[in-house]
């Protein structure tokens, strides 16, 4: 399966992107919607005081097998970074179907009444896009733990590699048809102003092929340099300076549907109160010689 970057490629990003300690607490209440991250500071308090499943939290890492075993944070659940995928999807990095993923989720222990908080070592990659998912599926209340595990570490949280068994609950689906796109929805919508297709793929991706309407913003630009999300202000500059700005309809895609999901998490942070991701993407756009595309910056 291809991703949207080499592993080479996002370990010089990640390096780049240095966790350091600091108040990352503060920098979540002038976000519109500062209840969709958790912040290691506060992940950390509620482990520290037993709270975390008296608080109905489930806590998803979102990483390798063998790096979840290698350590975790305390109390967290394993979800194969692409448990999600399809595996004879004609499509790369189309979902599972719908019933195969209320499944995969009810075995989490993932019910109705439970905050689900995500987190993995990429940034918020893997992270991102099971927190879109989870708001198709019309869970309420999900979020992703603000720079992961690099933050839980520069914050001194404890380590475990001990697993235990969970119970499993139901979750049942109620998709949201404004939290997707498909192909169809982008072409219909080629000539109304008020839509905005945004690529977010880095920009050589981009020049070798994209929908010729879409603005390319790489996601990597949601970060700051301690590898958390920008803080409001400056995140919100940062679209609104390209002309995503609220009151447009927004639709985002990458290549597989990954790091489309993690630029959705950020305007959603913003209270943007129309974002789509189309979650085929250029997987699928690209391949199909019907739809009209282009290369060049």
């Amino acid at each position: 399966m291809t991703t949207d970057m080499s592993r080479r490629t996002f370990a010089a990003l990640m390096a780049a992107l240095t966790v350091a300690p600091g108040p990352s607490w503060a920098r979540d209440d002038t976000y519109a919607n500062p209840h969709l991250l958790e912040s290691a500071e506060g992940l950390l308090n509620r482990i520290q005081l037993s709270t975390l499943e008296n608080d109905g939290v489930v806590l998803i890492d979102v990483r390798e097998r063998q790096d979840f075993n290698a350590g975790h944070i305390p109390g967290a659940r394993h979800l194969d970074p692409n448990a999600v995928v399809a595996e004879d999807a004609p499509v790369t990095g189309a979902l599972r179907p719908m019933d195969a993923l209320a499944d995969m989720l009810s075995n989490l222990g993932i019910s109705p009444a439970m905050r689900v908080v995500f987190y993995d070592d990429r940034g918020g990659f893997h992270a991102a896009r099971m927190f879109w998912l989870l708001e198709y599926l019309g869970h309420a209340n999900v979020a992703v733990l603000n720079g992961g595990m690099g933050a839980w570490r520069a914050a001194e949280g404890p380590i475990a590699s001990a697993t235990r068994r969970q119970d499993p609950a139901t979750l049942t689906p109620s998709p949201m048809p404004r939290r997707i796109a498909s192909a169809d929805y982008i072409l219909s919508h080629r000539h109304d102003p008020e839509t905005m297709v945004v690529d977010v793929r880095p920009p050589d991706a981009y020049a070798k092929g994209h929908i010729p309407w879409a603005r390319n913003i790489p996601w990597s630009e949601n970060l700051g340099e301690d590898g958390l999300f920008l803080p409001a202000e400056a995140l919100r500059a940062h679209f609104e300076g390209q002309g995503v700005t609220p009151d447009r309809n927004i639709v985002i895609h990458c290549q597989v549907g990954l790091a489309s999901s993690h630029s959705y998490v950020a305007l959603r942070l913003l209270g943007y109160p129309r974002v789509r991701v189309y979650h085929r993407s250029w997987a699928e756009w690209g391949a199909d010689t019907s739809l009209p595309a282009e290369t060049g910056a």
